[in-house]
């Protein structure tokens, strides 16, 4: 058995910039005052001011999805990219500023992985679902201050819950 490069299935690829020429190395005194967390923060601070944007773009992606399943249908295909947009807004949103936001997507996932088929989804719901997040990140109801943001995202997980009952549950087998 070759044990040749040339007989191999892969290419090593060099990275272009070597990026340890873009950092500056810390000196034991600045490294003893370093504090990873709070320059953490201060990043996060200092791109706050993007974050309704990136939940817009979040929702469009969603909206989008919705339209594709409206325009041709739920299936596997269609499905997907929607439960996809849901799970990114559920896992961005606490960091973006809208953890209100993110139980609702986090509901809407939740719906979508429990129907036993694509075409078990009810439309109306997931519907709503779009139509709930889009508005609340449109209206900036962030948290539990928004008391519509919590009376609606309450109603749809009861629908939610009330929905699936009908179903046997999922279990994970080891």
């Amino acid at each position: 058995m070759a044990n040749d490069a040339k007989d191999q299935n892969y290419e090593i690829v060099s990275p272009p910039t070597d990026l340890r020429s873009k950092v500056r190395e810390l000196s034991p005194r600045e490294a003893k005052k370093f504090d990873p967390v709070k320059a953490a923060e201060a990043a996060l601070n200092r791109l706050s001011s993007h974050f309704g944007g990136w939940m817009d773009n979040e929702t469009v992606a969603l909206n989008g999805a919705w339209e594709n399943v409206q325009a041709n249908g739920i299936s596997e295909e269609t499905i997907e990219p929607l439960f996809q947009a849901a799970h990114n807004i559920k896992g961005q949103a606490l960091t973006l500023g809208f953890p209100l936001v993110g139980q609702v997507a986090a509901g809407f996932c939740q719906l979508i992985e429990n129907v036993p088929s694509p075409d078990s989804l009810p439309t109306e719901l997931a519907g709503r679902y779009v139509e709930a997040i889009r508005a609340m990140v449109m209206e900036g109801a962030k948290n539990d201050d928004n008391k519509t943001g919590v009376a609606l995202l309450e109603t749809l997980q009861s629908v939610t819950d009330a929905y699936l009952a009908q179903f046997p549950t999922k279990t994970n087998e080891d």
